[in-house]
C-alpha cells in the first residue's frame, strides 16, 4: 500500500544529512511503501544517497542551503521559513506535497513553523508535544505535553487527554487506553484548580457516555508512577512536563553510567559483568531513547514530527515509522471524532462559562 510521501528536514540533527539520510533508507529496508521529499542541500544529499540504493527511486530531492540553527529564536526562525529545510518541509505538508514532516532541529523553531503553517485543528485551543518513553511493560507510554505550552488550563488539559488516547490507540493498540493527569498526589483534593477541573469533565464525559468515552480515564498520577506501565497516557503542561521527561532520561542515564562504573572498578566485577550481560544488553536496549524517538506535534492539521537531535540511524527510522502509522490510521481525523464524541459540556464548567485557568498548588 502507498503512503503519502514524509517531508525530510535533512539538514536538521546534530549530525544532519548522513545521519537523516540513513535512517530513512533504515526504515525503507522494512516498509518500502515509503516514499520520501529530501530537503536539504542537493549536493550533500546525492552524495549520502550512493551509499542507499534503495532510496534512488522512492525519494526526490527539494534543493535548500539554509538551514535553521540550533540557538536561534523561533521569532526569526518564522521568518526565515520559506528558505530553510524546516520550514520547507512543514510548508510541504500544508501545500499538500507530503502528507508528514520530520526535523531533528531547533524544536521551539519548528513547533512556532508548524502552528502557523499548519494551524490548530477545529476544537484545539492549542497544540501539543507527545513522546513515548519506556515502561515496565511492553507498550510504551505516551506523555504529553512535554514544552509545547508552559501553562495549560482545564480546558487545554482535556483536549491534550483527548488527543494522546488518540495518538495511544494508533501506537500501542489500545481501544481505550488509561489515561491519567499528572499530579503531586492521587487524592481527589490535591493539585491546582486547573487540574481538578479538568478531572471533573473527564470523569464526568466517561460517566455521561456509559463507557462509550474512547478512554478510560483514572484520575492523577503521581512522577514516580509514569514508568511502571499502569497509565498508558500521562497529561500535563508543558512546564511540568519537560522537568519530568529530563529527570526521567538523566535517572535513565546515571542508572546505565553507575552500572558501567561498578562493571569496571575491579577484575572481580569485570567478571560478574560477563556473566550478567544478557541482563545489563537488555536494559540497555530498553532504555535507549532511539528506540522511542519520534516526538508528535498533536493537534495541527498535519502531521510534524520531531526527531531529537542527538538520535542516531535507527532513532530516525523510528520516527520515520511513526509518521507513517500515524498517516496509515488518520490521526487528524481520529481526534477530531473524538472531540466530537466528548461534547463542549467537558469544556465548560455547570454554568456553561469556560473552566478555569490555572490557579496555585494546593
Amino acid at each position: 500500500m502507498s503512503l503519502p510521501r514524509i517531508a525530510i528536514d535533512a539538514m536538521g540533527g546534530d549530525e544532519g544529512v548522513r545521519v537523516m539520510i540513513e535512517g530513512a533508507a533504515l526504515a525503507r529496508r522494512s516498509h518500502d511503501a515509503f516514499n520520501f521529499l529530501l530537503v536539504g542541500d542537493q549536493a550533500r544529499i546525492e552524495a549520502a544517497l550512493e551509499d542507499h540504493p534503495n532510496m534512488r527511486g522512492a525519494s526526490e530531492i527539494l534543493h535548500c542551503e539554509d538551514v535553521i540553527s540550533g540557538d536561534e529564536q523561533p521569532s526569526r526562525a518564522i521568518r526565515r521559513a520559506k528558505t530553510t529545510s524546516m520550514g520547507l518541509a512543514v510548508n510541504a505538508v500544508k501545500e499538500g506535497a507530503a502528507g508528514a514532516a520530520i526535523s531533528g532541529g531547533n524544536t521551539g523553531a519548528l513547533m512556532a513553523m508548524s502552528k502557523i503553517a499548519l494551524r490548530t485543528m477545529p476544537g484545539i485551543d492549542r497544540p501539543a508535544l507527545a513522546a513515548l518513553m519506556p515502561t515496565l511493560e511492553p507498550h510504551d507510554v505516551v506523555m504529553l505535553d512535554l514544552g509545547a505550552n508552559t501553562e495549560a488550563d482545564a480546558r487545554n488539559l482535556v483536549q491534550f487527554a483527548v488527543m494522546g488516547a488518540a495518538y495511544s490507540r494508533i501506537v500501542n493498540g489500545f481501544e481505550k487506553p488509561t489515561v491519567r493527569l499528572l499530579n503531586i498526589g492521587t487524592e481527589e483534593i490535591k493539585g491546582t484548580d486547573a487540574l481538578r477541573d479538568a478531572a471533573a469533565r473527564l470523569t464526568a464525559a466517561s460517566e455521561d457516555r456509559n463507557g462509550g468515552l474512547e478512554m478510560n480515564f483514572a484520575g492523577f498520577v503521581e512522577s514516580d508512577k509514569i514508568n511502571r506501565g499502569e497509565t498508558h497516557v500521562v497529561v500535563t503542561d508543558g512546564f511540568s512536563g519537560n522537568i519530568a521527561l529530563k529527570a526521567i532520561e538523566g535517572s535513565a542515564r546515571f542508572v546505565t553510567d553507575l552500572l558501567k562504573q561498578a562493571f569496571t572498578s575491579s577484575i572481580r566485577s569485570k567478571v560478574g559483568f560477563l556473566v550478567s550481560r544478557p541482563a545489563t544488553e537488555l536494559l540497555r536496549h530498553h532504555l535507549d531513547p532511539n528506540n522511542h524517538n519520534g516526538a508528535v506535534f498533536l493537534g495541527l492539521n498535519g502531521v510534524v514530527i520531531k526527531s531529537h537531535g542527538s538520535a542516531n540511524a535507527k532513532g530516525v527510522a523510528h520516527a520515520v515509522t511513526v509518521a507513517a502509522r500515524l498517516l496509515e490510521n488518520k490521526l487528524t481525523q481520529r481526534i477530531t471524532h473524538d472531540l466530537a464524541e466528548l461534547g463542549e459540556a467537558a469544556f465548560q464548567n455547570n454554568d456553561g462559562a469556560p473552566v478555569s485557568e490555572a490557579g496555585p498548588a494546593k
